[in-house]
């Protein structure tokens, strides 16, 4: 076998052993790996309606075939588990050395079960596994634990940690890296802490074989030197995700107070613009040459690495009109470990029900030192904290009295920073999103802001479908960055072609596409099988974007519409080969080689043909 290692490392936390599991090829050509790696897995060996806090559940990292080679930004990994945030499948991916440390430790993935007593972490160095004492590490900041696991280790090595949060059970915890890279947001970092690990350590010092290791070198030279080239390259360099602030205002989707309106007459005052004359350094990812994280000094003069979602959830979302205090809000939650677009999203509604009355306590729009507290108190589940720790679909579903109807989520999962009153194709991305709503695994709004706004057509469904294919297919399973695609236009036969290089498989687009359907498939099956009761409403938007118009900007009066989208979505149904309520049928999963979901499914829902 080559590209792939072919190897598991397996580690039972319980029973502090380890061992490896020998792969064979197919189930890699099945799946490539990375998120496809990772739902295979968790599909077939995680007990049905388990307790995503449970011993039981297992945390998988995956890496892909591409990943941690010398190719544009492929330092990346995935992190996978059920999510204890929507009960449903959650992943994430991170930039990271852990990547490349994995791929010359010589496995493709580490799935990791049960739970210890006390702190540990885990020290992995090739074939040697380790379970270290981490007690004087519990209770750190991710930076400080970073700080100690390298002075005790040396630089030369990928760490995966996480913080309070994640210690404390935080339902959005997340697996940090690189002190400011940030992964898993349904709760990975979560179901780490609930595991009492509080840390892996990955050095590797061997290298995978590769089917054609020149051409690989030919095609990675290439891609580099042709992203350089691109037009956009220097203003990308300049701002990164950050010019989205005025891109977001412009095309009235910056999500305001809550999502209630998508303009910010302060929007200048976070802006890309601004960032830029306050910028002290650029970081990146392993393998990047077009770093995104820019960095700039916060309110009490800290480096604080900003990217869009982070500024859009801490700014105009909660009206906080200061950079540099949104900067602090952002360094704060990297340090202990909680996702900036559900923390900055539970401030929102937190925001709201105050503001309606729903809460005893004042916590005004834009109240820096009260969200300052609130995230802390978040991380450690203080008082309110420890309810904002919960997420807003169960924040709302015990306050009711109408906050369901302002709980900005889906399956669970808080929206990221898009708002989509004026958008039905990105609510339907949304929506239909594998982990909840998440932009990652198609950005249709780029693509919809040049179309007709307004229109549920099939050409947003084509393109829907197409995006999920490449970025929460193809990416998410080599596994490396999308933003060379994305933001710069790299061009997508390169992927292909790197991944035939790689493995020796011919893989071709369209071969890439069969996959990318099986994944999603089979983590719509993992959904089905873990939701008592899953309807089609599950793939439904917010009711704040049905039901309030906006009432400013270009759009003043806008909102979808509930007949026209419930049309678009069986569109989108018949297209995947799924039914009216979104499951899959028999004959789908027969063509994609899923046979061994039929009678599960059938059991629990029945099936179509």
């Amino acid at each position: 076998m080559k590209g792939w290692w072919g190897r598991i490392l397996r580690v039972d936390l319980s029973r502090k052993k380890y061992w490896v599991q020998e792969l064979n090829g197919e189930i890699y050509k099945k799946y490539i790996g990375g998120r496809g790696l990772a739902v295979k897995i968790l599909w077939d060996e995680l007990p049905p309606g388990i307790d995503p806090f449970s011993p039981h559940n297992l945390l998988v990292i995956a890496s892909g075939p591409l990943s941690g080679l010398p190719l544009p930004s492929s330092g990346k990994l995935v992190v996978a588990s059920k999510s204890p945030l929507t009960l449903g499948y959650g992943d994430g991916n991170i930039g990271t050395m852990a990547s490349v440390h994995l791929k010359k430790a010589g496995y493709d993935a580490i799935v990791i079960r049960g739970a210890s007593r006390k702190p540990i972490y885990l020290y992995i160095e090739d074939d040697r596994v380790e379970f270290r004492d981490a007690e004087d590490l519990w209770g750190r900041d991710t930076f400080e634990t970073e700080d100690k696991l390298v002075k005790e280790h040396g630089r030369n090595i990928g760490t995966l940690l996480i913080g309070p949060a994640g210690e404390s059970l935080v339902r959005y915890a997340t697996i940090i890296s690189m002190k400011g890279r940030s992964g898993g947001r349904p709760g990975i970092g979560a179901v780490m802490g609930s595991k009492k690990l509080k840390a892996i350590v990955i050095r590797g010092t061997k290298n995978p074989e590769l089917a054609d290791e020149a051409e690989l070198r030919r095609l990675s030279e290439a891609s580099y030197k042709e992203i350089l080239s691109k037009e956009n390259y220097d203003f990308w360099i300049r701002q990164g995700t950050m010019a989205t602030i005025v891109w977001g205002q412009e095309n009235s989707v910056l999500p305001t107070m809550n999502y209630r309106e998508a303009v910010w007459d302060h929007y200048e005052e976070i802006s890309g613009d601004l960032m830029e004359k306050l910028k002290v350094e650029r970081r990146g990812c392993p393998y990047c040459n077009m770093q995104c994280g820019n960095v700039i000094l916060d309110d009490r003069g800290e480096k604080s690495e900003l990217d869009y979602e982070n500024v859009a959830m801490f700014g105009s979302n909660i009206l906080l009109n200061d950079l540099r205090k949104v900067a602090t809000l952002n360094k704060l939650a990297d340090k202990l470990g909680l996702d900036t677009i559900s923390m900055g999203n539970s401030l929102g509604f937190i925001m709201e029900a105050s503001e309606k009355n729903l809460i005893d306590e004042r916590i005004e729009w834009g109240d820096y030192k009260a969200a300052q507290r609130l995230l802390i108190d978040t991380a450690y589940r203080r008082g309110l904290g420890s309810f904002l720790a919960e997420g807003v679909m169960r924040m709302s579903r015990w306050l009711r009295n109408g906050a369901e109807e302002f709980a900005m989520h889906v399956k669970g999962l808080e929206i990221s920073a898009y708002d989509c009153h004026a958008a039905p194709g990105m609510a339907l991305a949304f929506a239909t999103s594998p982990i909840g709503a998440h932009h990652k695994d198609a950005w249709l709004i780029g693509l919809e802001v040049k179309m007709d706004r307004f229109a549920y057509n099939e050409e947003k469904v084509d393109k829907l479908i197409f995006l999920q294919r490449i970025r929460g297919g193809m990416f998410e399973s080599l596994t490396t960055c999308r933003l060379p695609w994305v933001e710069l236009g790299l061009n997508l036969d390169y992927y292909p072609k790197m991944l035939t290089a790689a493995t020796g498989v011919t893989y071709t687009i369209n071969d890439i596409y069969e996959v990318a359907d099986r994944i999603y498939a089979l983590i719509r099956a993992f959904w089905i099988r873990e939701h008592d009761g899953w309807n089609r409403y599950m793939d439904y938007p917010p009711m704040r974007w049905f039901k309030e118009p906006l009432s400013r900007g270009p759009y003043t009066g806008a909102k979808l519409d509930l007949e026209k989208y419930g049309k678009m979505l069986n569109l989108y149904y018949d297209k995947r080969g799924w039914d009216h309520r979104g499951v899959p049928r028999r004959s789908t999963l027969v063509k994609l080689g899923l046979q061994e979901t039929i009678p599960v499914l059938e059991k629990i829902v029945g099936l179509e043909d």
